[in-house]
């Protein structure tokens, strides 16, 4: 009989953190190469123009500079970096070159790396060469960039590259029939992910063996080996992509960005390893933007407010050129509009338009994030307009527990159907209000107390997770009784390693500590594909278990020649393999063996649930301050409470930074003028102290046998739309309704000066 003891469900602490708060941690601008360059960018000034000319020659004659390279360095026509994801015939003339060649279209756009012995010396080379740019007109504001007024892409007849329609049922008939309909125009601000680290790489060029190292990949490192070897025209296997620690990912790192090439292109160029790390600066200005989506919303109920229809155009402003990932948001913007509620008419077009600023990509929860914030706003108005209590008009409307698998509308171009996998909202939302104390909460609710008003709200949300096609992992049996896990997914800071190792240890009935565990470098594995859209558990996890069954028929198959019976009859326990006769062998002496697996899914899974916040607003100065917030999650099946913890509360005060303090600002030039933590405001410690987050595992998933589903967005999807309704809650009395993100205090400020109240002051 087994003596194992479960280990998936169980709060084990993460056994990557010891290593990293002891400094022990290997991140890439740890590394070094003997006799390395260091690179650092020369970025365009201006919006948009075009190249006159570029004298590098007073850079070449600063002592340690040694070389320079441009787009007539890296050949006719430059590369450009594809769309991965979602990728169109139509869409390839929008595609990012890799170094500017004789246009510029964003402030930051690389136009020459320059090399050098240090970093310094190569800043001081960047800073000294001579270029002439001719000034064009910048895309930079909704209106004059949907008019056309000047275009991103003359040869393209309008700024927008492409538009996504999401429907399902007739939307515009039942518009016409409804009691009651409703429209509002609403806006999310462009802001980002800005982890701790920002990029670094060190690319390494064998010559003779026609071998690239690139040390520094994150996120999806064989996606990114694949997009490297097309435009550098090498075979795959002749580059290695190596995946170190990780200082936050969220979306923003991992995405293929131009100098995924140009290190590699400069070491092989120079025949020396070269290494990049760009500071915060470059960070906030060219690494990957997010959100920044207008939105008109309109909903059509009958006088009980039953949904009966929604329909809506929106626009997200992607920058001015597609990232490989950067039409994720605006498809989710199509297709999530509704959420977690139930509608038989529905009709959304999401226009992705380009503009003279740095290009879009993903960050946690993309196009959910601002889709929760439209909808969950106007239905707290609709609420208030039918005269229904808030709770109750979304109770009415989420998707019945009898209704899952609930179809979600399909998209055009690109369609791809899904499916709410499983669950009951009813459930979730009542946990969410019980937890957070809502009647007694709602005392407060608008008055003025001690000069500040108070508000609270909740919202409903769904998170889409598991994204396929494939995840791989690898069992290998040592002759010490050691296992080595590899796996395909990548850690950005999850936890990765240690939800691996408790998964394996439970499929395999041994001990966490006689395995050890690997992830993400493409030495290690066929094929990976990464961690995005909360899929690591759910994919990866499922391969776990799919190589733990394979390797333990492969003990079996083992011991059966050792014992001389049949495989079927060897029982594998204890970490030994016993024959029907008694007989037993560990197993460490059938070592080596090994297993590979692997899991196919294009399903995606679904958690969801319902946040809860508790703000109050000043007046005087417009500040808000969250007193308390709850989170209720089910997630279908927890591995780990302490990290699932970790990765709501992190989700939740990233969506609270989103929405109260970061923004990313450009003038009507498209110059960027957010670029340092002294403009761009991010969140402390301090900030919010009273964040309480409640994991359920009540309908697991059906379509992987983990029974999980992914849970690394759900903290921050619905909070826009929580905050900001909790904002109008407490200034209720003056007809305060944000319509547009961030809620920073200038803007609430604003707003409550716009209001022009009847009367001063609220209840006392």
């Amino acid at each position: 009989m087994s003596a194992y003891e479960q280990v998936v469900g169980k709060p084990i602490e993460r056994i990557e953190d010891l290593r990293l708060v002891r400094g022990r941690g290997t991140f890439s601008d740890d590394v070094r190469a003997p006799g390395q360059l260091h690179a650092v960018i020369l970025r365009s000034p201006i919006a948009n123009g075009r190249i006159r000319s570029i004298d590098v020659t007073p850079a070449l004659a600063i002592d340690g500079v040694h070389s320079v390279i441009m787009a007539s360095d890296v050949g006719t026509p430059v590369p450009r970096v594809p769309v991965r994801l979602f990728p169109l015939p139509e869409l390839e003339p929008f595609e990012a070159p890799v170094i500017a060649e004789e246009r510029v279209r964003f402030v930051g756009e690389p136009i020459a790396v320059v090399l050098a012995t240090s970093a310094a010396v190569a800043e001081d080379g960047r800073d000294a060469i001579v270029i002439e740019i001719d000034e064009l007109p910048a895309v930079s504001d909704l209106g004059p960039a949907l008019a056309g007024a000047a275009l991103v892409f003359e040869a393209h007849a309008s700024n927008i590259a492409i538009a996504y329609t999401s429907a399902v049922g007739d939307a515009e008939a039942a518009f016409g029939t409804a009691d009651y309909t409703r429209r509002e125009t609403f806006h999310v601000h462009r802001h980002a992910a800005v982890p701790m680290e920002p990029r670094a790489l060190l690319a390494e060029w064998d010559t003779v063996a026609r071998r690239m190292i690139v040390k520094g990949a994150a996120k999806a490192p064989f996606a990114t080996r694949r997009i490297l070897a097309e435009l550098m025209d090498l075979p795959e296997t002749s580059i290695d992509m190596i995946e170190l620690d990780v200082g936050g990912g969220f979306g923003a790192r991992g995405e293929f960005y131009p100098e995924d090439y140009l290190i590699p292109f400069a070491a092989r160029h120079t025949g020396t390893p070269v290494k990049w790390t760009e500071d915060r600066r470059d960070h906030l200005m060219t690494s990957n933007h997010s959100r920044d989506v207008t939105c008109e919303l309109e909903i059509a109920t009958d006088k009980d407010g039953k949904f009966l229809a929604l329909r809506a155009t929106a626009t997200s402003d992607v920058g001015a050129y597609l990232r490989p990932a950067g039409l994720i948001a605006p498809r989710n913007v199509a297709m999530f509009m509704a959420g977690p509620y139930h509608l038989q008419n529905y009709h959304v077009t999401s226009n992705v338009l380009l503009s003279n600023k740095t290009p879009s990509g993903t960050y946690r929860g993309p196009g959910r994030f601002e889709v929760d914030f439209f909808r969950e706003r106007l239905i707290d108005m609709v609420a208030g307009d039918l005269g229904i209590d808030r709770i109750e008009l979304r109770r009415r409307n989420l998707v019945p527990p009898d209704a899952m698998p609930y179809t979600l509308p399909s998209i055009v171009p690109s369609p791809s159907a899904s499916a709410l996998d499983s669950g009951n909202y009813q459930i979730t939302l009542d946990r969410c209000l019980e937890e957070f104390g809502w009647r007694d909460k709602l005392a407060s609710q608008g008055r003025l107390i001690d000069g500040v008003y108070h508000g609270v709200s909740a919202g409903c949300f769904v998170e889409g997770g598991a994204a396929g096609p494939k995840e791989t992992a690898r069992l290998a049996l040592a002759s010490d009784g050691t296992i080595a896990l590899s796996v395909g997914s990548a850690a950005v800071g999850q936890g990765l390693a240690t939800v691996c190792l408790q998964i394996a240890a439970d499929a395999l009935e041994v001990p966490m500590d006689r395995l050890t565990v690997q992830h993400g470098s493409t030495t290690l594995l066929d094929e990976g594909f990464g961690a995005y859209h909360s899929r690591s558990v759910v994919m990866g996890g499922s391969a776990i278990l799919d190589a733990a069954s394979k390797l333990r028929e492969a003990i079996k198959q083992a011991a059966g020649r050792y014992l001389n019976c049949p495989p079927e009859e060897v029982v594998v326990e204890n970490e030994t393999a016993r024959g029907p006769s008694g007989r037993a062998i560990s197993w460490s002496a059938l070592a080596p063996l090994s297993a590979d697996g692997a899991f196919l899914n294009s399903r995606h899974t679904y958690s969801y649930g319902a946040h809860a916040a508790h703000v109050t607003v000043d007046p005087g100065t417009g500040a808000v301050r969250v007193l308390d917030y709850v989170a209720v999650e089910d997630v279908g099946r927890i591995i780990n409470p302490l990290t699932l913890h970790g990765q709501a509360i992190g989700g939740i005060v990233q969506g609270l930074g989103g929405t109260l303090l970061e923004h990313l600002v450009y003038d009507s030039n498209g110059q960027f003028l957010t670029a340092s933590f002294a403009d761009y405001l991010m969140p402390l410690a301090s900030d919010f102290p009273r964040i309480h987050g409640v994991s359920l595992e009540m309908y697991p998933s059906p379509i992987n046998p983990l029974g999980a589903k992914g849970a690394g967005e759900g903290g921050t999807i619905p909070v826009g739309g929580v905050i900001a309704n909790a904002v109008a809650s407490a200034l209720s009395s003056l007809g305060v309704q944000p319509t547009s993100l961030p809620l920073s205090p200038p803007r609430v400020w604003q707003l409550i000066a716009d209001a022009r109240p009847t009367r001063v002051g609220g209840r006392a």
